[in-house]
């Protein structure tokens, strides 16, 4: 029979059922196989595919909350027919009393393979990128609305903190100046009416970020550009052109040091540097495709606010990987740490995970202002995007510090809540080795269990918001960075995200490949054959990792019939440094270029910008504003851009 071209994600999905049965024949029977697919089948029928997207997804979380111990479960909300006299469905039953009791308690020896190929069959499509209703758009917008309305008192809170901490400073100062000595400082936080254990929040929090960045020169930058768009809708060679630049960054980043390549760069461009436009430019919302639970809001920052950004970030980055403080606790470019925590956490519960949500725009102007110190604060603020223009035209004044899109975003958040979280444990007087156990990656948060609840209480004072459904204190249940775990076991679900095309589609080849191969990991063999068998009607032969490795999407085992009839044998290309090898001729994915001459000035810009992209910056402890040394990196053309998202397939030798 010859394999059609279209695939049903209920198809998928109960084939999924048959390997999972095949895995668990000795408790999930034959039998009732049979009557789980018949009912899935007929609520497919009923409700269409929203009961794979959005009711099975339900009941996983549910799950998911009594792993964590969060609630009780209960099946009826999704309209489930329960295991007469109990809690659990009949739906999947054998797997659910595996796990729980019949009222809906986790059992002492919860089968934690169970757990894993649930988890597998509820979320399969959970977040599959299906079109959304339009009303979202409009929900999101106003979210974001109410929450800068949220924020703002927090703002102003730490606003008023920050201005008081910094004339006691001075005060300070001055009395040692005209006295010679230090003076006991006054419990000042006290007496505005905090909490004895938020003003030493405060004060430690402060300290710990001063130390971190004692050493950090904040002029020591190489600016450069996102991969994002921007605001003042400038895209490839064009952002090379500077036509507005914002007074406020040119004070603490100057025009000819950091937007033109040389002094001689500026020389040329008097008559340009002359009509320059020194205003402020905004932000721009724009809404950004997810999935059916709605779209997702990205901020674009301007041109010249980006390119600061970008380059400040960076050396943030770096500089915070490497400072002694920060190098074990706060990362952004390895999610290890996290997910080990996590598996870890799993095992005995030493460890907790915490969920914030809206994390990344609930950091509030006020709270940076309190805790950095300067001179990082002067470069921080100078090149953050004051307002934002919303899809209907309305200019929002901004009451965070940078919302999702800013390059600085997440550095912020994360140095924000790692430095709160260490200062509250250290006002309680912890072990070191408790206040050690802190890891944050963005806004993926893990502490001591014993102190999670003392560390919610703290980020919620400052405005930031914990979703306590998905934070994981209690139980045996963990999740952080992608990895899901219960009793030591990952139990990270393969999530299909990529809608199937029937057509040939770079991002389809590359994401169901993966897909494939996830499931072959799982050892479920026929969602990973039937996968196979479309893919193959589509694109016809496909090459194994044994034939290609990772130089082309390739699946992890191909069968006789599914393999590339095209292989050749290259002869050495050096008899001292090279050797013979099988090549085949397969798809690749390749990144779409276009050429586009820009004059040398802004070609020599745009080398110093990307070629010094992988350079490590941020670790220069000189106060001097000087510009580190040019790195020597792989050679590229800076006449050839790549677009963005956007990729063909063509048949290559690999």
């Amino acid at each position: 029979m010859v394999p059609t071209k279209s695939l049903e994600y209920s198809e998928v999905f109960i084939t999924l059922l048959r390997d999972v049965q095949t895995l668990h024949s000795n408790i999930y029977t034959t039998s009732e196989l049979k009557r789980d697919i018949k009912t899935v089948s007929a609520r497919i029928s009923s409700e269409g595919l929203g009961f794979l997207t959005k009711t099975l997804p339900r009941l996983g979380k549910n799950l998911d909350k009594v792993l964590a111990g969060i609630g009780s479960f209960d099946a009826t909300e999704m309209s489930l027919r329960t295991i007469k006299g109990g809690q659990i469905p009949i739906l999947f039953g054998s797997l659910f009393r595996s796990i729980l009791t019949l009222d809906g308690a986790v059992l002492p020896d919860a089968n934690a393979a169970c757990v894993q190929s649930l988890r597998d069959v509820l979320y399969m499509v959970y977040k599959l990128e299906l079109p959304y209703d339009p009303k979202l758009e409009l929900k999101v917008i106003q979210r974001f609305i109410k929450t800068e309305e949220e924020i703002k008192p927090y703002s102003d809170t730490c606003n008023l903190l920050a201005v008081h901490l910094a004339k006691e400073h001075t005060a300070y100062a001055d009395a040692f100046v005209r006295h010679g000595s230090l003076p006991c400082r006054q419990e000042s936080l006290k007496s505005l009416g905090l909490p004895d254990w938020q003003a030493k929040t405060i004060r430690i929090a402060r300290r710990l970020l001063t130390r971190v960045f004692s050493s950090f020169n904040h002029l020591a930058i190489w600016p450069c550009h996102g991969p994002g768009a921007v605001s003042t809708k400038e895209q490839l060679s064009s952002k090379y052109t500077w036509t507005k630049v914002s007074r406020r960054i040119t004070q603490v980043y100057p025009l000819d040091a950091f937007f033109y390549a040389s002094l001689g760069h500026v020389c040329d461009r008097q008559q340009e540097l002359i009509a320059l436009d020194d205003g402020e430019s905004l932000a721009k919302v724009v809404l950004v495709p997810k999935d059916s639970r709605g779209p997702r809001l990205i901020s674009c920052e301007p041109l010249d606010f980006q390119w600061i950004q970008q380059g400040l970030a960076r050396a943030i980055v770096s500089h915070v990987e490497h400072h002694p403080l920060t190098k074990d606790a706060v990362r952004f470019t390895n999610q290890e740490p996290n997910r080990i925590a996590a598996l870890a956490g799993s095992v005995a519960g030493k460890y907790a995970t915490l969920d914030l949500n809206e994390a990344s725009d609930r950091v509030s102007l006020g709270l940076v202002h309190l805790l950095f110190p300067e001179p990082v604060l002067t470069g921080l603020v100078a090149c953050r995007s004051l307002g934002t223009r919303l899809p209907s035209g309305q200019e929002l004044i901004l009451h965070k510090y940078a919302p999702m899109g800013s390059a600085l975003c997440f550095p912020v958040l994360a140095l924000t809540v790692w430095s709160l979280l260490t200062a509250g444990l250290i006002a309680l007087n912890a072990d070191r080795d408790v206040i050690s156990s802190i890891y944050v990656y963005g806004d993926d948060v893990i502490v001591p269990t014993a102190y999670a609840e003392h560390a919610m209480n703290i980020l919620e004072y400052f405005g930031l918001k914990i979703n306590r459904d998905k934070s994981c204190i209690k139980g045996l249940f963990r999740e952080s960075c992608g990895m899901d775990a219960f009793k030591g076991v990952p139990v990270t679900p393969v999530r299909i995200r990529t809608v199937w095309s029937s057509l040939r589609c770079p991002e389809s080849y590359v994401s169901w490949i993966s897909y494939a191969n996830a499931y072959w990991d799982k050892k479920y063999f026929q969602t990973y054959e039937l996968i196979v068998e479309k893919l193959y009607a589509i694109y016809g032969p496909i090459p194994s990792v044994q034939d290609v490795g990772l130089t082309a999407p390739a699946l992890k085992e191909v069968s006789v019939e599914y393999k590339s009839p095209r292989s050749r044998t290259t002869p050495p290309k050096d008899s001292q440094n090279d050797f013979q090898r099988k090549e085949h001729f397969v798809w690749c994915v390749l990144p779409v270029s276009v050429s586009q001459e820009i004059d040398g000035w802004k070609m020599l810009l745009r080398y110093f910008a990307e070629a010094c992209s992988t350079y490590e910056l941020g670790r220069h402890t000189s106060g001097e504003a000087t510009s580190p040394g040019l790195p020597s990196g792989r050679p590229f053309s800076v006449s050839v851009y790549t677009k963005r998202r956007c990729n063909k397939m063509r048949r290559c030798w690999r």
